[in-house]
């Protein structure tokens, strides 16, 4: 069976934290509410928006306004505020090491397909990623296969052995999918959720960047 390494996007491979805060911040002065700072987004961070929106004590008659026409508010802000995000340190020397090695990358999002891949391409690293496995559409974000399923039939098809499988993600759901299907977990903090909340959920590693990833990888004979 064959290795690989399985990481999330927003927050873990592209920096894009303070792109979703203003995003967020920008929704809130929409309905005259007062902003939030970086922690309490990362301690009251959840998927889909409108649990983080419900979180932020956003009214349910609020929450339908922002969710109309596929969450165009917040994806018309987020990607203009995303769109010259960079990549967290040290992931694109991960991203290299790995093609080098002929392991596969492997992006797993909660994001769009079409959106990823723009910014890989502007990025510079499109040919470092083997596959993406993210919605196809706004109109289908969350309505369809889960994070976990979506890796999960993957893996079966690919002939992955969770054993050799890395997930790195900046949220806790990454640590459940780990549990789940078996694999080794990695925590990185400084995206979406603070690192109590990571710590709490009881990853195998955490990190800070993405330079200590690389030894957890030689530890697990990846590299």
């Amino acid at each position: 069976m064959k290795s690989a390494i399985i990481c999330d996007w927003n927050g873990t491979l592209l920096d894009d934290a303070n792109a979703v805060l203003q995003t967020i911040n920008a929704i809130l002065s929409r309905f005259g509410r007062a902003a939030v700072d970086m922690h309490k987004l990362r301690e009251k961070f959840e998927l889909p928006p409108s649990v983080l929106f419900r979180n932020l004590d956003m009214s349910k008659d609020e929450i339908e306004v922002v969710q109309s026409n596929d969450n165009a508010i917040f994806h018309d802000t987020y990607e203009f505020l995303a769109r010259n995000a960079a990549l967290r340190k040290g992931a694109r020397n991960v991203l290299l090491a790995a093609d080098q090695r002929a392991i596969q990358t492997v992006i797993v999002s909660n994001h769009i397909v079409g959106p990823i891949r723009t910014q890989l391409r502007r990025l510079g690293i499109k040919t470092h990623v083997t596959d993406i496995l993210a919605f196809d559409s706004r109109a289908t974000q969350f309505r369809s296969m889960s994070k976990q399923e979506r890796l999960r039939l993957y893996m079966q098809a690919n002939d992955l052995s969770p054993e050799r499988t890395v997930i790195v993600g900046d949220m806790p759901v990454e640590t459940e999918i780990a549990r789940n299907l078996g694999l080794i977990n990695v925590s990185i903090v400084g995206g979406y959720v603070s690192e109590g909340r990571l710590r709490a959920a009881g990853p195998d590693y955490m990190i800070y960047d993405h330079h200590e990833l690389l030894p957890i990888l030689r530890k697990h004979c990846l590299f």
